[in-house]
């Protein structure tokens, strides 16, 4: 059992850094109020846990402590969900409800989209 908590701790961690290096370098490009690099962010997150998930039900491809470091420990700290909901809740206190709606609606429907891409991608090849 504690190997398995240091399997995910360590995607974890890796995950978390990948996250914030990638949304910083997302964000700081386009000058805008809509959140561009969690939502960035958030969208390959879900692809990348469909892809996971997908090889790890080829059969052999990951082992469990594979998939776990993948998607519990690299994938948990990469997405950004609590973010996702705390940016929300800002661009309505700023009264931002286009941003608001663009961002909250593209977010659910394109993740849930690459999630399904993701994990199609691993039966078709």
């Amino acid at each position: 059992m504690f190997r398995l908590i240091l399997i995910i701790g360590t995607g974890s961690f890796i995950g978390g850094v990948s996250r914030f290096l990638t949304s910083r370098f997302i964000q700081n490009h386009p000058a805008s109020a809509f959140p561009f690099g969690t939502f960035i962010v958030n969208v390959l997150g879900c692809f990348l846990i469909g892809l996971f998930y997908g090889l790890s039900e080829r059969g052999n491809l990951l082992n469990a402590e594979w998939r776990m470091f993948l998607t519990v420990g690299f994938c948990g700290g990469f997405t950004t969900f609590s973010t996702f909901a705390n940016e929300n809740v800002a661009l309505l206190k700023e009264s931002e409800f286009f941003y608001f709606a663009l961002y909250a609606g593209l977010s659910l429907f394109i993740g849930l989209l690459a999630t399904y891409l993701g994990n199609l991608l691993t039966k078709i090849l």
